[in-house]
């Protein structure tokens, strides 16, 4: 097997490189009048962002995406959504495996990389399933949406959203082009008693939330006995996330007015699951998020942090990560130095990188947080609400993401690209650098812990 720590090769640096690229183009070409229904060209700062946003597949807006881009700017967006979810380097496979070439060894490595591998044995089926995969999930996605938007907007228009969202949905975008139907930044507020719409919606999430790696191996395994030890984890920790923040969202906004206290009793389980569900980094809404209690945002602010599982189309720290702390944490309490889950040691540079990422991405999302409410003058809630979804690439708000100064929309923007490159590119340093080893011997000593 190859390993990534190539020295004529830098994966990290050419995945932030890629990224950039992706968005300075993302922003020129929505900067072009023709993007615009008003035929005007738009604000730079709207256009970066709004390029930023879809490439990292966030979904923050500055302004609405169906009122103020049209179906070519929209085509944009979703391209950059496309991009961002796969990965540039994943998309750019397609092209030798079109024409039937072989790919080397250099492609393989990137391939590899893009997908945060840590070598590149079977890494070209890896792709090739996983660009399957996706195009199917998209297209059935797209199919059953179909049934229910295209009798409601029209065959051509039905379709384009049909496609739109499935794209948006499967690659946790959050974007949507409701604002002209059920009013600007109202998501999908319209189709909260849809069971349609909300099942299929919350599949296409929760299938592109599990990661290339679990789809392989659910392909060879089959049967749940079989699967890898990380595949059995991210299953584990995905269904216990979803299950617990139904039943708490269940319990805490049952009766309040402005979130599913104004649905009928049978549509609040279906948006508590759907709350859950969409803060995986996917950015959709069913009610307005201003309105959440000081514990719901609380714990959409964790849900948000926590994101989907690595190899995916999700950010955030990942499910694995988290599960690796948690098993630390409960090691640590018992006296033990190793952390052991089924009968299986993690090795200790695991468990390092696991504590380097989260108190990485803690200090930043604390500093974010501090930062926007001085800034905007506004709640430190509401202000680590907007720094979680724009880090861990969610998209929903509480109302303040379209009127940011430009400071915080700026200070947005680089959350936003530090939340999905910074994140891989921390991963794949993770997976590609030496054991550091000190040349000196120093004597130990011992200090007070607590």
């Amino acid at each position: 097997m190859y390993i990534l720590a190539q020295k004529k090769l830098n994966p990290t640096r050419y995945i932030v490189l890629g990224f950039g690229g992706i968005i300075l183009l993302g922003t020129l070409l929505l900067r072009l009048p023709i993007a615009a229904w008003d035929g005007q060209a738009t604000p730079w700062l709207v256009c970066l962002f709004t390029a930023t946003s879809a490439t990292c597949v966030t979904g923050l807006v500055l302004v609405d995406t169906a009122l103020h881009w049209t179906p070519f700017g929209q085509g944009v967006m979703l391209v950059l959504v496309q991009l961002g979810g796969l990965g540039f380097v994943t998309l750019m496979s397609l092209v030798p495996f079109a024409l039937h070439r072989r790919i080397g060894l250099s492609q393989r490595m990137m391939m590899a990389s893009s997908l945060n591998m840590s070598g590149v044995a079977g890494v070209v089926r890896v792709v090739r399933h996983a660009l399957m995969g996706t195009f199917l999930a998209e297209g059935l996605g797209a199919a059953l949406l179909a049934t229910r938007f295209v009798p409601i907007f029209g065959l051509g228009r039905g379709l384009w959203f049909s496609v739109f969202h499935s794209v948006s949905a499967f690659c946790n975008g959050g974007f949507d082009l409701f604002g002209g139907y059920s009013g600007p930044y109202s998501s999908l507020a319209a189709f909260r008693g849809d069971l349609l719409v909300m099942v299929t919606i919350m599949a296409l999430i929760i299938v592109g939330g599990l990661g290339f790696f679990v789809w392989e191996d659910l392909l060879d395994a089959r049967c749940w006995r079989k699967l890898r030890l990380y595949s059995k984890m991210v299953l584990g920790i995905t269904v216990a996330l979803i299950g617990l923040g139904t039943l708490f969202f269940c319990c805490a906004e049952w009766d309040n007015p402005a979130t599913l206290g104004a649905m009928p009793v049978w549509e609040r389980p279906l948006n508590a699951l759907f709350q859950s569900v969409t803060l995986r980094t996917a950015g959709y809404a069913t009610f307005d998020q201003a309105g959440l209690r000081d514990s719901s945002a609380v714990l959409s602010i964790i849900l948000m942090l926590i994101g989907g599982s690595s190899g995916s189309t999700a950010g955030g720290l990942k499910t694995v990560t988290m599960g690796v702390l948690l098993l630390a944490l409960r090691d640590g309490l018992r006296g033990r130095e190793e952390v052991v889950f089924r009968h299986r040691t993690i090795p200790q540079r695991r468990v390092m990188d696991a504590m380097t990422l989260a108190l990485t991405v803690l200090l930043l999302f604390l500093t974010g947080s501090m930062a926007l409410s001085l800034m905007d003058r506004v709640p430190f809630v509401q202000a680590a609400f907007e720094v979680a979804s724009g880090m861990g690439t969610v998209g929903v708000t509480m109302g303040i993401t379209p009127s940011l100064t430009v400071g915080s929309a700026l200070l947005m923007v680089a959350l936003m690209f530090l939340g999905r490159v910074g994140i891989l590119s921390f991963s794949i340093a993770f997976l590609t650098r030496k054991q550091a080893e000190h040349k000196i011997s120093y004597p130990a000593t011992d200090v007070m812990i607590g």
